[in-house]
Protein backbone atom coordinates (compact mmCIF):
# COMPACT_ATOMS: atom_id res chain seq x y z
CA UNK A 1 0.00 0.00 0.00
CA UNK A 2 2.82 2.41 0.91
CA UNK A 3 4.48 1.68 -2.38
CA UNK A 4 1.29 2.79 -4.14
CA UNK A 5 0.65 5.99 -2.07
CA UNK A 6 4.25 7.25 -1.84
CA UNK A 7 4.42 8.58 -5.42
CA UNK A 8 1.17 10.53 -4.89
CA UNK A 9 2.56 12.56 -1.94
CA UNK A 10 6.05 13.08 -3.30
CA UNK A 11 6.84 16.78 -3.96
CA UNK A 12 7.27 17.81 -7.53
CA UNK A 13 10.76 19.05 -6.52
CA UNK A 14 11.77 15.50 -5.73
CA UNK A 15 10.80 14.15 -9.06
CA UNK A 16 13.58 12.60 -11.05
CA UNK A 17 14.94 15.16 -13.52
CA UNK A 18 14.93 14.33 -17.18
CA UNK A 19 18.02 12.97 -18.74
CA UNK A 20 18.95 16.36 -20.34
CA UNK A 21 17.80 19.20 -18.12
CA UNK A 22 18.28 22.12 -20.51
CA UNK A 23 15.30 24.15 -19.36
CA UNK A 24 13.17 26.06 -21.77
CA UNK A 25 14.90 27.12 -25.00
CA UNK A 26 15.57 30.85 -25.29
CA UNK A 27 13.16 32.88 -27.35
CA UNK A 28 14.02 32.81 -31.04
CA UNK A 29 16.36 29.84 -30.69
CA UNK A 30 16.44 27.19 -33.34
CA UNK A 31 15.95 23.52 -32.81
CA UNK A 32 18.78 21.79 -30.93
CA UNK A 33 21.55 20.38 -33.01
CA UNK A 34 21.66 16.59 -33.35
CA UNK A 35 23.45 15.12 -30.37
CA UNK A 36 26.62 13.19 -30.90
CA UNK A 37 27.38 10.11 -28.78
CA UNK A 38 28.15 11.03 -25.16
CA UNK A 39 27.87 14.78 -25.99
CA UNK A 40 25.26 17.00 -24.37
CA UNK A 41 23.15 18.77 -27.01
CA UNK A 42 23.20 22.59 -27.00
CA UNK A 43 20.86 25.19 -28.37
CA UNK A 44 22.03 26.86 -31.59
CA UNK A 45 21.91 30.55 -30.68
CA UNK A 46 23.52 31.80 -33.88
CA UNK A 47 26.86 33.53 -34.38
CA UNK A 48 29.04 34.58 -31.43
CA UNK A 49 28.89 38.25 -30.26
CA UNK A 50 30.39 40.75 -32.70
CA UNK A 51 32.97 43.41 -31.95
CA UNK A 52 31.81 46.96 -31.10
CA UNK A 53 32.82 48.18 -34.54
CA UNK A 54 30.39 45.70 -36.06
CA UNK A 55 27.50 46.76 -33.82
CA UNK A 56 27.09 50.24 -35.36
CA UNK A 57 23.49 50.76 -36.29
CA UNK A 58 23.35 51.32 -40.03
CA UNK A 59 20.23 53.41 -39.54
CA UNK A 60 22.32 55.96 -37.64
CA UNK A 61 24.86 56.07 -40.48
CA UNK A 62 22.10 56.55 -43.03
CA UNK A 63 20.58 59.36 -40.95
CA UNK A 64 23.96 61.12 -40.74
CA UNK A 65 24.36 60.92 -44.51
CA UNK A 66 20.88 62.38 -45.04
CA UNK A 67 21.55 65.24 -42.60
CA UNK A 68 24.84 66.06 -44.31
CA UNK A 69 23.20 66.04 -47.75
CA UNK A 70 20.33 68.25 -46.58
CA UNK A 71 22.77 70.69 -44.99
CA UNK A 72 24.82 70.90 -48.18
CA UNK A 73 21.73 71.64 -50.30
CA UNK A 74 20.53 74.23 -47.78
CA UNK A 75 23.89 76.00 -47.50
CA UNK A 76 24.70 76.03 -51.20
CA UNK A 77 21.42 76.37 -53.15
CA UNK A 78 23.19 78.36 -55.83
CA UNK A 79 24.98 75.20 -56.88
CA UNK A 80 21.64 73.59 -57.64
CA UNK A 81 19.98 74.79 -60.86
CA UNK A 82 21.71 78.16 -60.63
CA UNK A 83 25.16 77.51 -61.97
CA UNK A 84 28.31 79.03 -60.52
CA UNK A 85 30.97 77.33 -58.49
CA UNK A 86 31.76 76.75 -54.84
CA UNK A 87 34.66 79.21 -55.08
CA UNK A 88 32.28 81.97 -56.23
CA UNK A 89 30.10 81.44 -53.17
CA UNK A 90 33.02 81.55 -50.75
CA UNK A 91 34.40 84.64 -52.46
CA UNK A 92 31.11 86.44 -51.93
CA UNK A 93 30.99 85.46 -48.28
CA UNK A 94 34.56 86.60 -47.72
CA UNK A 95 33.89 89.92 -49.44
CA UNK A 96 31.21 90.72 -46.88
CA UNK A 97 32.79 89.26 -43.76
CA UNK A 98 36.34 90.61 -44.00
CA UNK A 99 35.67 94.01 -45.54
CA UNK A 100 37.39 96.58 -43.33
CA UNK A 101 35.74 99.93 -42.53
CA UNK A 102 36.94 102.76 -44.73
CA UNK A 103 38.39 106.00 -43.47
CA UNK A 104 34.93 107.56 -43.88
CA UNK A 105 33.49 105.14 -41.31
CA UNK A 106 31.24 103.54 -43.96
CA UNK A 107 31.66 99.87 -44.76
CA UNK A 108 30.28 98.51 -48.03
CA UNK A 109 28.32 95.28 -47.64
CA UNK A 110 27.15 94.94 -51.26
CA UNK A 111 26.16 97.16 -54.16
CA UNK A 112 23.18 98.74 -52.38
CA UNK A 113 23.90 98.12 -48.68
CA UNK A 114 26.37 99.78 -46.33
CA UNK A 115 27.20 99.63 -42.63
CA UNK A 116 27.96 102.64 -40.45
CA UNK A 117 27.97 103.25 -36.71
CA UNK A 118 26.91 99.67 -35.98
CA UNK A 119 23.78 99.98 -38.19
CA UNK A 120 23.08 98.52 -41.62
CA UNK A 121 21.53 100.78 -44.24
CA UNK A 122 19.71 99.72 -47.39
CA UNK A 123 20.27 102.46 -49.93
CA UNK A 124 17.04 103.56 -51.59
CA UNK A 125 16.22 104.60 -55.15
CA UNK A 126 18.12 101.82 -56.88
CA UNK A 127 18.69 98.08 -56.73
CA UNK A 128 21.79 96.06 -57.65
CA UNK A 129 22.03 92.36 -58.61
CA UNK A 130 21.92 89.79 -55.82
CA UNK A 131 25.16 88.15 -54.71
CA UNK A 132 26.18 84.91 -53.02
CA UNK A 133 23.41 82.45 -52.21
CA UNK A 134 20.66 84.73 -53.59
CA UNK A 135 22.04 85.09 -57.11
CA UNK A 136 20.02 83.19 -59.69
CA UNK A 137 22.86 82.67 -62.15
CA UNK A 138 26.54 83.26 -62.68
CA UNK A 139 25.92 86.46 -64.66
CA UNK A 140 23.96 88.05 -61.79
CA UNK A 141 26.67 87.00 -59.33
CA UNK A 142 29.36 88.60 -61.51
CA UNK A 143 27.40 91.85 -61.88
CA UNK A 144 26.84 91.94 -58.12
CA UNK A 145 30.58 91.71 -57.55
CA UNK A 146 31.19 94.55 -60.01
CA UNK A 147 28.55 96.74 -58.34
CA UNK A 148 30.03 96.08 -54.90
CA UNK A 149 33.55 96.90 -56.11
CA UNK A 150 32.33 100.09 -57.80
CA UNK A 151 30.52 101.30 -54.67
CA UNK A 152 33.65 100.64 -52.60
CA UNK A 153 35.64 102.65 -55.09
CA UNK A 154 33.22 105.58 -54.77
CA UNK A 155 33.33 105.43 -50.98
CA UNK A 156 37.12 105.20 -50.93
CA UNK A 157 37.88 107.95 -53.46
CA UNK A 158 35.15 110.47 -52.62
CA UNK A 159 33.79 112.59 -49.81
CA UNK A 160 30.74 110.58 -48.82
CA UNK A 161 27.64 111.57 -46.93
CA UNK A 162 25.11 109.07 -45.53
CA UNK A 163 21.64 110.26 -44.52
CA UNK A 164 18.51 108.50 -43.29
CA UNK A 165 15.58 107.92 -45.63
CA UNK A 166 12.07 106.60 -45.14
CA UNK A 167 11.58 102.85 -45.64
CA UNK A 168 8.59 101.38 -47.49
CA UNK A 169 7.19 99.73 -44.35
CA UNK A 170 4.12 99.91 -42.15
CA UNK A 171 4.19 102.78 -39.66
CA UNK A 172 5.97 101.92 -36.41
CA UNK A 173 7.91 98.94 -37.83
CA UNK A 174 10.96 100.81 -39.13
CA UNK A 175 14.16 99.51 -37.54
CA UNK A 176 12.56 96.18 -36.58
CA UNK A 177 12.70 92.74 -38.21
CA UNK A 178 9.23 93.37 -39.65
CA UNK A 179 10.65 96.14 -41.83
CA UNK A 180 13.45 95.55 -44.32
CA UNK A 181 14.92 92.69 -42.24
CA UNK A 182 15.83 95.10 -39.44
CA UNK A 183 17.87 97.38 -41.69
CA UNK A 184 17.51 101.13 -41.81
CA UNK A 185 17.11 102.98 -45.11
CA UNK A 186 19.39 105.70 -46.33
CA UNK A 187 20.86 107.72 -49.16
CA UNK A 188 24.56 107.84 -49.91
CA UNK A 189 26.24 110.69 -51.76
CA UNK A 190 29.76 110.71 -53.15
CA UNK A 191 31.16 114.18 -53.78
CA UNK A 192 27.61 115.50 -53.61
CA UNK A 193 26.18 113.00 -56.14
CA UNK A 194 23.78 110.20 -55.25
CA UNK A 195 25.57 106.89 -55.87
CA UNK A 196 22.39 105.31 -57.25
CA UNK A 197 22.31 107.15 -60.61
CA UNK A 198 26.05 106.54 -61.00
CA UNK A 199 25.64 102.77 -60.73
CA UNK A 200 22.52 102.86 -62.94
CA UNK A 201 24.37 104.75 -65.67
CA UNK A 202 27.14 102.14 -65.62
CA UNK A 203 24.68 99.24 -65.97
CA UNK A 204 25.34 97.94 -62.46
CA UNK A 205 21.95 98.85 -60.96
CA UNK A 206 18.32 99.46 -61.87
CA UNK A 207 15.99 102.24 -60.85
CA UNK A 208 13.99 100.97 -57.91
CA UNK A 209 11.34 103.24 -56.43
CA UNK A 210 9.07 101.87 -53.72
CA UNK A 211 5.60 103.01 -52.72
CA UNK A 212 4.52 103.87 -49.19
CA UNK A 213 4.50 100.30 -47.84
CA UNK A 214 5.50 98.08 -50.77
CA UNK A 215 8.13 97.73 -53.51
CA UNK A 216 7.90 96.58 -57.16
CA UNK A 217 9.22 93.33 -58.56
CA UNK A 218 12.97 93.24 -59.02
CA UNK A 219 14.70 92.92 -62.36
CA UNK A 220 15.71 89.51 -63.65
CA UNK A 221 19.43 89.99 -64.28
CA UNK A 222 19.76 86.53 -65.78
CA UNK A 223 17.46 87.42 -68.66
CA UNK A 224 20.05 89.75 -70.15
Amino acid sequence: MARILKPLFRSRHHRKPPRWNLGKPPRGARKPLPAEPDVKPVWNLGEPPRGWWERIDWAVILLAVLVFTASFVWLFPALHERGGSLKDLFDDVVDVSVAAPWSSGIQVVDGDTVRSGGEIYRLVGFNTPESGFHARCGRERALASEATARLRELVDDSDVELSLAACACAPGTEGTDACNYGRLCGKLKADGRDVGPILIAEGLAETYTCWATACPRRKDWCAG
